[in-house]
């Protein structure tokens, strides 16, 4: 009965009946599909594309395209994909997210809702989360597009922007999901569109759906330029916070990782640096200091939130356990930790572009995802990005064995069992893939299993380059691979020969991650393909998910009953706490994802009409009515405001003609018998017709591409420079809006009017600037388009490539047509600027 209850009311189970009829129908042109050759299999392409501009959509020639590359995945790839893999490839298609378990084939499923969706000449990208999985999939995963007749291209950090440029013009462009966003911003910041590489955003496919969109939604990508501070409060903050005791000078909560001074600090904090009151205006500054050296000193951990590689602070992922090369904390965090450890305080910085994946990712016309576990997140991904989650069910029933936690009193106890449980199944010569969610717990283990003489690798963020070679052996017999988890991504662990029978892949976790989805990960490592396998976590009440969430009852009974370290208890109450407060804290980190979210989005809105602004004014030929425009709302609005007065005779026209001899036209223009009599509009007329009469004269004097070539050079770098300090007021306005809570007014309403006054503001400036300057600048031959930013790094790791600087171009009569153009494009002039 319960069995026919959830199929009536499982809503995935109805998607699935609905797909499957698709899937049936693909399943039957397998026949006529065999008898093609080669040639007429890869020239269904062509057919396909034409149909397609003949007025035929997608759907209607899905299930032949799917049966096309279904056949040719047979012919190239020697691997015919299952109906399962069908049934994610349509959910894909769909625009939603297809679960599909580790083993299950999700990179041969993504080929056809790729294909089908390249048909249209608009580009598709396949979204990875490394660069190493993006080469692989591009080159084993090429060769079946190539012989069905569309370019692959492969987007990674070291291309030239040439190359890039060829990469994002291919039919399918594979890639990680930072340099898609980096290019992205970089594409806003350029002074020419021929240094653009990326076409319009149709759709895209994402690998590990959940990492890229959950887990790293709320790390933003940075652009980012340096702003010059001093080192030494860092330096002197430091000093004082390690004079500091817990609990008498200040606070720690372990569970929101909060640390604040007591009244003691307080006072000491005073003393130490000879102020009467540390929270006066005034210093500001210092207490943010103290503050961000308490966090360092106290709520950051070496080795387990960061390493210290090459005398660098580099962050490790939480939710992966990868060093996040390039990235650093934001508001003066990073230098507090370098502070911390005595290493050199770099600059901060300010941010010239940023943007967060979730706003991103959905700039896309479509967008599909894929991964091993995303429906403990459904809720997330269908109110934020209108997707889905169609779990597929596996195409061999799973037959691991996923064992019930063990819990113990203390993590001696704990560890020690970890231990001789591997070496029980090391000796049996069953492999073994350890997980732990810090590095520094991965080098415990591994000191424990050498004194108990077990052989072993470590995966971890500070050996990271052995992944793949580490992954692919894990399944070996005998072998005992202890991994963050980075493992639990990607890349799939194959049982060597005999593993099945010594009961496949043992997974032993050693404790809960926060998160439900990366345990559901780990386990899936073992059990793949329908290959036997066994999962255990161990855990302890000294772990920090139960100490979070209260083990002190349990513990207390533990106690009572006499056991010791070496008992553990097989609890399903114990279990159903821990996964309750996984939900806790997942349910905590989507509301701050939702609330990061909101935020974003004022800055989006504002970040969308300053881009199309910006490429309007890169690819246009002529801008004179653009800043005509601009020239004339700057006249209304200082006419306005020296006439708004109801009595004629109170007007200021002195006043106006002063700002208009100051900022646009040349003393004497305009006398004040001019405007005497005259209503605000005809004064507004009077004064343009000067204007105009003066800026036909300075065209006179140039040729009007120097005229045009000036005016972009005008509008580009006043734009730059609004919204990069624009940008910088946001983030400043932001840090501090949480305030005006305690004024009983709602934070993000307070940001987004208080946004959108500054950038109202900012918008007024830009038209007063390009206003000021093409009137009264002096044009020289020299025009050049300059970058307001010359320092600019991704602080994702990618620190840019120095490039060769595009000269502007200047008409000149003895310029031979197929002379390489002035503009340094390296193109003939007949084909640049010569058109």
């Amino acid at each position: 009965m319960r069995g026919l209850l959830k199929r009536v009311f499982d809503g995935n189970q109805r998607q699935l009946n609905q797909l499957q009829k698709t899937v049936d129908e693909i399943e039957a042109l397998e026949p006529t599909f065999e008898k093609l050759s080669d040639d007429e299999l890869s020239k269904k392409t062509g057919e396909f594309q034409k149909r397609y501009q003949d007025g035929e959509s997608l759907d209607d020639l899905l299930v032949e395209a799917y049966a096309t590359v279904r056949e040719a995945a047979k012919r190239v790839l020697k691997m015919r994909p299952f109906p399962v893999q069908l049934l994610g490839a349509l959910a894909l298609h769909q625009g939603d997210i297809a679960e599909m378990k580790t083993g299950e084939g999700k990179t041969l499923a993504s080929t056809m809702p790729a294909y089908l969706n390249a048909l249209t000449g608009k580009g598709v990208h396949i979204i990875t989360v490394n660069e190493y999985l993006a080469e692989r999939d591009a080159r084993e995963m090429g060769e079946l597009f190539q012989f069905l007749g569309l370019t692959v291209g492969l987007n990674v950090n070291s291309l030239t922007k040439e190359e890039k440029r060829a990469a994002y013009l291919a039919d399918i462009t594979y890639g990680t999901n930072n340099e898609f966003g980096f290019d992205y911003l970089r594409d806003n910041m350029v002074l020419y569109k021929e240094q653009m590489v990326q076409r319009p955003l149709h759709f895209a496919i994402i690998d590990e759906v959940d990492s890229i969109l959950i887990d790293e939604a709320r790390t933003p990508l940075i652009i980012s330029g340096s702003a010059r501070k001093s080192a030494s409060l860092y330096n002197q903050a430091n000093s004082f916070v390690r004079t500091l005791q817990n609990e008498s000078d200040y606070t720690y909560d372990e569970k929101t990782k909060g640390v604040q001074l007591t009244e003691e600090g307080i006072n000491k904090a005073e003393r130490f640096f000879g102020i009467e009151n540390l929270f006066d205006l005034n210093n500001v500054t210092l207490t943010h200091h103290i503050n961000q050296a308490l966090k360092a000193n106290v709520a950051m951990h070496r080795d387990m939130d960061y390493v210290v590689e090459e005398d660098q602070v580099v962050i490790v992922d939480q939710f992966t356990g990868r060093l996040m090369k390039g990235r650093r904390y934001s508001d003066g965090l990073h230098q507090a930790i370098e502070a911390k450890e005595g290493l050199q305080i770099q600059n901060e910085s300010m941010t010239l572009a940023s943007i967060t994946f979730q706003n991103f990712f959905r700039m896309y016309d479509k967008l599909a995802g894929m991964t091993g576990t995303a429906k403990t997140e459904e809720e997330e991904f269908r109110n934020i990005y209108n997707m889905f989650v169609i779990a597929i069910p596996t195409n061999r029933e799973i037959i691991r064995d996923d064992k019930p936690d063990l819990i113990f009193k203390s993590i001696n106890g704990k560890f020690q069992a970890v231990v001789d449980d591997i070496k029980k199944r090391h000796e049996a010569g069953q492999p073994v893939l350890v997980g732990t969610v810090a590095v520094e717990t991965s080098e415990l283990i591994s000191t424990l299993l050498k004194k108990a003489g077990v052989r072993h690798n470590v995966l971890n963020a500070k050996n990271h380059y052995r992944e793949a070679e580490i992954i692919e052996n894990a399944g070996q017999a005998g072998a005992v691979t202890i991994a963050t988890n980075m493992a639990g991504r990607g890349t799939d662990i194959k049982l060597g020969d005999g593993v099945i029978d010594l009961g496949g892949l043992a997974v032993i976790g050693t404790e809960r991650h926060e998160s439900r989805r990366i345990d559901n990960q780990l386990r899936g490592r073992s059990g793949r393909q329908g290959d036997p396998g066994v999962t255990q976590f161990y855990l302890s009440m000294e772990d920090e998910l139960m100490r979070r969430f209260g083990s002190d009852n349990m513990r207390a009974m533990m106690d009572r009953f006499g056991m010791d370290d070496s008992q553990p208890i097989e609890s399903k109450v114990v279990s159903r706490a821990v996964e309750a407060a996984q939900k806790r804290v997942e349910g905590n980190n989507f509301d701050a994802r939702k609330t990061v979210l909101s935020y974003d989005d004022v800055l989006r809105e504002q970040r969308e009409i300053i881009y199309k602004q910006r490429f309007d004014v890169i690819d246009s030929d002529n801008l004179r009515d653009i800043v005509e425009e601009m020239i004339k709302t700057v006249v209304e609005q200082t006419v306005h405001t020296h006439t708004h007065d109801d009595e004629p005779e109170k007007w200021n026209t002195q006043a106006l003609i002063e700002y208009v001899h100051a900022n646009l036209l040349e003393d004497n223009y305009i006398v004040e018998s001019d405007l005497k009599g005259k209503e605000p509009d005809e004064m507004i007329d009077l004064i343009m017709e000067k204007i105009l009469k003066k800026y036909d004269k300075k065209e006179e004097e140039l040729t009007p591409d120097q005229m045009r070539e000036f005016e972009k050079v005008i509008l580009l770098r006043t734009v730059d420079t609004k919204w990069m300090d624009h940008i910088d007021q946001m983030d400043q306005l932001r840090q501090g809006i949480h305030l005006r809570a305690y004024g009983q007014n709602d934070p993000l309403r307070e940001y987004q009017m208080e946004g959108f006054a500054m950038f109202e503001q900012m918008i007024e400036s830009i038209n007063e600037e390009v206003a000021r300057y093409v009137m009264k600048a002096q044009v020289r031959e020299n025009l050049q388009r300059q970058e307001v930013a010359k320092d600019a790094t991704a602080v994702s790791g990618d620190q840019g490539k120095k490039e060769k600087k595009k000269q502007p171009f200047v008409k000149s009569d003895n310029i031979g047509r197929n002379d390489p153009c002035p503009c340094g494009s390296g193109k003939k002039y007949k084909n640049c600027h010569g058109r």
